[in-house]
């Protein structure tokens, strides 16, 4: 198997319990000399910061899960939640008094700054505009652009009830991703990280293909990706579901197991 091109999932899977890049994880992604790719549910603005502490500024970015696919300034491929559902969970969420984040591409508008946008903001290193979400979206309309993604956070029955909402209505448009009980990540239907992968080695890396590809990931969305690679690790502190699919296991985030699958590619 040759491994030409290396994409890991950021949260739970390559950050340590700070929530930061560990020197020893820093030193491991430097000593393959492969492009490393971070693959992520964050914005870009909250992605790019680890792409400099890494020194890989230059390679491309996949955000939303796919969602959106950047090289620098170049946008290698979008796609956005429409406007009708995007208008029907702000009505809910306004009613259910559930926090509700909008994303595009580098926007991230709150309605307010509570507890749910002050514990976003801290972990991820980025600061949101505050605004109404009805203005936001109206202002999105006008623009002709969409989300590229929606975190709704709060109590676990509303979101249960957002589920089943998304389910009964919109299940051939968006998906919804439980990254916690409290947690709903709404995405694009047609999008994940394996289509990502593959817009990506078609557009900057078409001489390899799947197989040349090591992904390290920790949560359901990152099974479909896993499965496709040539090479899939969880990480220890993996969803057993994960676990189960990968094709090999390293030691969790926490004790950097990236760093540690890294070091053993690199003979070190």
């Amino acid at each position: 198997m040759h491994i030409k091109l290396i994409c890991s999932d950021i949260d739970g899977t390559l950050l340590n319990k700070d929530r930061a890049l560990s020197d020893r994880t820093i030193k491991a992604i430097q000593t393959t000399n492969l492009p490393f790719i971070l693959i992520s549910s964050r914005m870009p603005k909250a992605m790019t910061h680890l792409q400099k502490a890494i020194g890989n500024e230059d390679a491309p970015l996949i955000a939303y899960n796919g969602g959106l696919l950047l090289h620098k300034d170049e946008v290698l491929s979008s796609t956005e939640i429409t406007h009708e559902v995007s208008f029907t969970i702000a009505d809910f969420c306004t009613q259910a008094k559930l926090h509700m984040s909008l994303y595009h591409h580098d926007e991230w508008y709150v309605p307010s700054m509570d507890y749910w946008a002050e514990r976003e903001a801290n972990n991820t290193k980025v600061q949101p505009l505050v605004q109404g979400l009805s203005k936001t979206l109206n202002q999105w309309k006008i623009d002709q652009k969409g989300a590229h993604k929606i975190m709704l956070m709060g109590d676990e029955t509303a979101i249960d009830e957002v589920e089943i909402l998304l389910k009964n209505n919109y299940s051939d448009q968006v998906i919804g991703y439980r990254s916690k009980p409290t947690y709903l990540e709404i995405a694009h239907r047609n999008i994940s990280k394996k289509t990502a992968i593959e817009s990506l080695l078609a557009a900057k890396y078409p001489e390899h293909n799947f197989e040349n590809v090591l992904a390290f990931g920790d949560n359901y969305n990152d099974i479909e990706m896993l499965k496709a690679v040539g090479l899939g690790v969880a990480v220890k502190n993996a969803k057993a579901e994960v676990i189960a699919i990968a094709n090999e296991t390293t030691e969790a985030n926490i004790d950097d197991g990236v760093a540690v699958f890294l070091e053993g590619l690199n003979g070190n």
